[in-house]
């Protein structure tokens, strides 16, 4: 084995020591203190950029009462990977992280799905200054283990709470279903299918649901709903609700479906029963997951604005954002499952 010398690492004394002052005069002048002069502060300066010397953000944060750092977890299905988590979740994560970053914050991730890793006392540990919690209502364990957590006072921010007394962010649902149903009526369909639920723990479900049916509602159109089960995940769902709808008789020449992973299940079983899309049948998701783009045929989706989202997340926990209910804006994203005039 080969032996690795370890490296010195340069301290604020050793800064002192070359700038001929003291160590906490150092320690001022680089916090940018008032009461040293600025003759003091370039001969400190001066002497740290010749030594190498980094400031240690981590202990002048913990000086202050403040890690500079916000907890984001990301929960899953029971016994599922992190790797199997619905990749929207991370497009998620990784505006949080942006939004984060933008305020000088840094972010410490952690996946958790089952009951004995569930953890978000990261305040006390000193580890974070806040804590942002996403991913599936599926497990209502973890959410009822975090919502505990909230209710104990803990700066904590979630994204599409099955809750509605959290401190909660979510995307315009309602806006969204209503978009997705005029996209399909604008392209000739009459018997349009939602696929989705209205009865699981996913909220955001029914909003976009009741948007989809208020739009047909409006054009004397009959919403109906092919209902999926919770416990399969979501690419089986849409798979097995085309299944049905086809076995069943059930006419449809669009779908709008609750969520991109579930529609793109849907496609799949869709060219495998020999029904072309867009031609015999146009199809909306919701979710706007860059998947979508490589979907054959590339799936047209609701997306919630990313950058909107991460940045309402951070402010929340940091509480900056006051507001009772925090929707996130949507647009349409047009790529080839829908019939063009």
């Amino acid at each position: 084995m080969t032996d690795r010398k370890a490296r010195y690492r340069v301290t604020s004394f050793d800064v002192a020591e070359r700038a001929g002052v003291s160590q906490s005069t150092v320690s001022r002048a680089l916090a940018g203190s008032s009461a040293i002069t600025e003759a003091t502060r370039a001969k400190v300066m001066k002497a740290a950029e010749e030594l190498g010397y980094v400031v240690d953000e981590r202990a002048a944060r913990l000086r202050r009462g403040k890690t500079g750092t916000l907890a984001v977890v990301v929960i899953g299905r029971p016994e599922e990977a992190a790797s199997d988590v619905n990749p929207f979740y991370f497009s998620l994560l990784g505006s949080v992280c942006a939004a984060a970053a933008a305020q000088g914050l840094e972010t410490l991730v952690s996946f958790q799905s089952e009951a004995d890793q569930f953890f978000g006392k990261y305040e006390e540990r000193g580890q974070a200054d806040g804590l942002i919690v996403i991913g599936t209502t599926v497990n209502e364990p973890a959410w009822e283990y975090f919502r505990e957590l909230a209710s104990d006072g803990r700066a904590v921010a979630f994204w599409g709470s099955p809750f509605g007394d959290l401190e909660w962010v979510r995307s315009d649902n309602y806006e969204g279903g209503i978009i997705a149903a005029k996209e399909l009526m604008a392209a000739g369909c009459s018997n349009i299918v939602h696929i989705g639920t209205i009865d699981s723990p996913q909220q955001q479900f029914r909003e976009r649901y009741e948007g989809y049916e208020a739009a047909l509602q409006k054009q004397g159109l009959i919403p109906h709903i092919q209902p999926v089960d919770d416990a399969l995940d979501r690419e089986q769902q849409g798979r097995d609700a085309i299944a049905q709808l086809v076995e069943n008789g059930t006419k449809f020449d669009g779908l709008f479906v609750a969520c991109d992973s579930m529609a793109l299940g849907a496609l799949e079983e869709l060219h495998a029963r020999g029904i072309e899309v867009p031609k015999s049948c146009s199809i909306v998701g919701f979710d706007g997951i860059r998947a979508g783009q490589h979907s054959n045929p590339p799936l047209t989706s609701i997306e919630p604005d990313f950058d909107v989202a991460g940045a309402m997340l951070v402010r929340t926990v940091l509480g900056e954002d006051e507001a009772a209910e925090r929707r996130v804006p949507v647009r349409l994203l047009h790529r080839g499952s829908v019939r063009r005039g």
